[in-house]
Parts: C-alpha cells; structure tokens; sequence
C-alpha cells in the first residue's frame, strides 16, 4: 500500500537519523483508498493482537472489519501514549491525533486509521465522545502518575476503558443507556483487572502507580513496598481488597448478557472471562504479583474461547427445543 510521509507533530521536525516512533507512523501513514486503510486496520489489529483474529471469528463476518478500524483507532491512541518516552512529544502526537478524529467527523479523513474508521462511523452513527474520551484518557497518563482515591481511578477509567464497550455497543446496534452503564462496570473491572496484573511493570517501565494512596494507606503500604522484588503481607492484603471489589465489578456488569443478542453475547462474555481469569491468575499467586506478572497461557485462552463457542451452542440447542414446544 502507498503511503505518503508522516505528518510529524506541532513542532517537531524530521531528522533522518533519528526515524519517528513506531504508534507515529501507525498513526499517520497516508492510503489511497478506503479499501486500503481497511487493509491496514485488519493488518494492524491482527499484528499487534495474536487473538485478534480467532476471537474476530466469534463475531458475526459483517462486523469483523468494524471491529478492526475501532481496535486499530485504540491500539494506535494506546501506543501514542505509552510507546514513546518522551511525554511532551507523546502529548503533541496525542493532540494531532485528536485534530485528525476532528477531521474525521468533518469530512476530511486522509491518515488510514481514520479513513478506515470513517466507514464504521457512518455505517453505525456513532458519536465522537467516545473517541475523544480515549484520547483524554491517554493525554492524562502524561501528566498523572498517581491517583489519591479510588473515585479518581474510576474516572480515569470512565474515560480510558469505558468508551470501548460502549462503541462494541454502538457497533452491535444498542444505544441505550441502561445497556451502556452495564457495559461500563464490565469495562472499568477489566481495566482495573489489568492495573493489578501490572503493578511492577506500571511502576518500572512508566512511573505509574495506579493503585489509590487512600487503598494503600489502609493496608501500610508505600511506594517502596511496590518496587520489591516480592509482595510483603501488606501488599498482598492491598492486592487482595483491589481484586475483590473489581470482581464485584464483573458481577454487576453480568447482567448485561440476558440483554445482547447471542452473537454479541458470546464477545462480550469473553471480555468478562478473560478478565476474571486474570484475577483467578493473581489469586494463584497469593496476590503477589510483583515477582512475577500473572498472565494466561495459550491453551487457557484457547479455554476460554471454547467456553463461550460451546456455551453458545447449548444456547443455541436450549432456544430450538424451546421453540418446538408447545
């Protein structure tokens, strides 16, 4: 695919030895076609997700590349903000990608997220909060690297995770808000989920401590507790006390299963799964998750995917029978 030169940020000016970020380029390659810049969504979620496409075939075919333009937009906003080590360029990166979603809704896409983009937009009419609401969420990892409360937490998380189950929604036709607001525990409790998983790694890799200083406060825990190389007892109970008030997360957002349609069902029970198996993941490890990262394996991914198809078809076998009855 042809691919004009990037559009570099406010500011900043091309030097040929030193090549722009990876996100950067992903962000803002040119296409000469909407048929190309699906090509490259489809490419891009592929590539950076291995179960992108076995869990893409859970999803009715029509909405597949959907789904692709909507992961592309996310990985590429996700990695303009974690990618590159240098906050101010990651914040102007950040801000030209917000001036190409304005772009986008005016009529004048060119970079391929967006021009792929574009079509599930107008194929869904979906609204522009969402997407802005990520970029804000991104934006604020710039700038913030602790949270006092957890109130503060979930509004970062308002912004960082819910926008993506509402725009599954928007994508599978519902728009309502009762649907939106189940969706969005659901959503808060995988971010959370991912913020214990990587308690070590936030810290190290990008100063980040998203775990409350009121939480840690309660259980006697300081930053330093957190750059062990193991959990101590306080710790663990810290750990303990997140995992559980987000699993109570997942147990509100259950009920919004009975209300999706069974192909929709199936994604969105995956998403709640491999959320609370992360958490299963940590509770083996006795809450300690700062020697060693808690993570899934192949085969129980591929568990978990089983789970939904074959629970699917026990839907499907259970709503037949009751058809036929009288």
């Amino acid at each position: 695919m042809a691919a004009a030169a990037l559009h570099l940020a406010p500011g900043e000016s091309q030097d040929a030895s030193a090549p722009p970020p990876r996100a950067a380029v992903a962000a803002f390659t040119r296409v000469e076609n909407p048929d190309a810049a699906e090509t490259f969504t489809r490419e891009l979620a592929s590539s950076h997700y291995e179960n992108f496409s076995v869990v893409s075939k859970l999803l009715p075919a029509d909405l597949r590349q959907d789904f692709a333009n909507i992961y592309a937009f996310c990985r590429i906003a996700d990695d303009l903000g974690d990618e590159i080590p240098d906050q101010a360029l990651s914040t102007k990166y950040l801000a030209q990608f917000r001036a190409e979603l304005r772009d986008c809704y005016a009529g004048r896409a060119s970079s391929a997220v967006f021009v792929a983009l574009r079509r599930t937009i107008d194929r869904h009419d979906i609204p522009i909060e969402p997407f802005h609401d990520l970029i804000s969420a991104f934006e604020q990892d710039q700038q913030v690297k602790r949270y006092e409360t957890f109130e503060q937490l979930l509004d970062y998380c308002r912004r960082s995770a819910n926008p993506v189950g509402r725009l599954v929604l928007y994508v599978t036709g519902y728009r309502d808000e009762e649907r939106q607001r189940l969706s969005d525990s659901t959503c808060t409790a995988l971010q959370l989920a991912n913020f214990w998983q990587d308690i070590a790694r936030d810290l190290r890799d990008l100063d980040r401590i998203y775990i409350p200083h009121t939480s840690m406060e309660k259980f006697g825990v300081n930053e330093e507790d957190l750059r062990a190389d193991h959990a101590s007892e306080g710790v663990r109970k810290l750990v303990r006390f997140e995992v559980d008030r987000t699993e109570e997360l997942f147990a509100k957002g259950d009920a919004l299963l009975p209300l999706l349609d069974a192909s929709t069902r199936r994604h969105v029970a995956l998403f709640g799964m491999g959320g609370r198996a992360v958490l299963d993941a940590i509770r083996r490890q006795d809450f300690d998750t700062l020697r060693r990262r808690p993570v899934l394996s192949a085969w129980q991914k591929g568990r978990l995917i089983a789970r939904v198809a074959a629970n699917h078809v026990m839907g499907m076998a259970s709503s037949s029978s009751r058809r036929i009855t009288p």
